[in-house]
């Protein structure tokens, strides 16, 4: 167990070599350049590759490539980079190929503020790409967190043989903390035929997520963005494009007690429930605590899993208590939280480049009493 001082991006990098990833494909773009600066120098320690493409869509569809070859592969970016990834996440979904995707996110639309702080890109994680198709998607909000979830997002990505992404933000890429990297935390690797290379169906629909082989391994199939029947090619069946894209989701939906995180921070006594992830939660902290202090029972409901939606817990743990969301947009896991709560709640988001504060959170909590 090494203790080091390091940031939230150097414990992604740290993080995904722990968990297996031989492979990066990248493009610098503010905040999330130094993640890739820092995997160009582990990873040809450790037996990898790691390439600069010339710009997000050959990333993407590098460590797509890399996967189907067998290694453990991730890219990083930022939203206007993310958004150029779409098409490749999307493909990956369908094409049920596992990936790591890091997005720090910075300030605004177009190309924003790259050196500020946001969380604008909650909804384009899940709703970026075209079709129908679940998503999985972690935001760590401490260096410590960013180094597990990087470990956690190869394994649900192994494990449901799909693209995972790690949301994160400015504060929490670039803060720096002293951190314990464990290495006792397990390493998932994915399910490999054990059938003859005759018999291999790459979307076996008997299972709820079919073993794949690596290709070189003499296991020939065919890999495609079209629907695709379970040898992997075309088909306008509308059964069997019902029986694939229902299975999709079914591998992801029916598994929200593995897949679902949160953190649960003095709700059992609470009249008040903060809804704040990522680096906003970790003021929501200080809020609770020193409105605690002055007997305003508050409490803080942190998803982990931003995607997909905690939907049983925070209705089991909001029930009966005034909702207050926080976070850096102008209103976009608020809508979800509503969605979910079938109520109205009070919003507080800010998109300048600026944390919300305890003391805001505070002022905003006193003033709806």
């Amino acid at each position: 167990m090494k203790e080091v001082v390091i940031s939230g991006n150097e414990a992604i990098a740290y993080g995904a070599i722990y968990a297996g990833c031989r492979f990066f494909a990248g493009y610098p773009i503010t905040p999330s350049t130094d993640l890739a600066e820092k995997m160009s120098y582990l990873l040809p320690l450790n037996g990898g590759v790691f390439i600069q493409m010339e710009d997000e869509l050959g990333s993407i569809s590098a460590i797509i490539g890399a996967s189907l070859a067998g290694k453990k592969a991730m890219t990083a970016t930022s939203g206007p980079g993310f958004s150029l990834m779409q098409e490749g996440l999307g493909f990956a979904s369908y094409s049920e190929i596992p990936i790591v995707v890091a997005d720090i996110e910075r300030v605004g639309p177009s190309t924003g503020i790259p050196t500020y702080p946001s969380q604008g890109d909650v909804m384009q994680t899940r709703w970026g790409t075209h079709g129908s198709h679940p998503v999985i998607v972690f935001y760590p909000s401490s260096v410590y967190e960013s180094y597990k979830l990087t470990v956690e997002a190869f394994n649900y990505s192994e494990k449901y043989r799909t693209p995972v992404i790690l949301l994160s933000d400015e504060v929490i890429g670039h803060m720096r903390e002293k951190v314990r990297l464990v290495e006792d935390l397990p390493v998932i690797e994915r399910l490999k035929p054990n059938v003859s290379k005759e018999e291999y169906l790459p979307f076996d629909s008997r299972y709820d997520v079919p073993p794949i082989a690596n290709f070189g391994e003499g296991y020939r199939f065919h890999i495609t963005g079209l629907t695709h029947d379970e040898t992997g090619f075309p088909t306008s069946d509308p059964e069997k494009a019902e029986t694939l894209i229902e299975r999709l989701h079914r591998k992801i939906y029916k598994n929200m007690d593995d897949i679902g995180k949160f953190e649960a921070f003095y709700t059992e006594d609470a009249e008040y429930l903060i809804i704040s992830y990522g680096a906003t939660a970790r003021g929501a902290k200080d809020a609770v605590i020193e409105l605690r202090r002055k007997g305003i029972k508050v409490g803080l409901f942190r998803p982990i899993t931003i995607w997909p939606s905690l939907e049983l817990p925070l209705r089991e743990i909001a029930d009966g208590k005034k909702v207050f969301v926080f976070e850096m947009n102008l209103g976009q896991y608020v809508l979800e939280v509503e969605r979910i709560l079938k109520r109205d709640v009070v919003f507080f988001g800010k998109e300048n480049g600026e944390l919300i504060t305890p003391e805001e959170m505070e002022s905003c909590i006193q003033k709806s009493l």
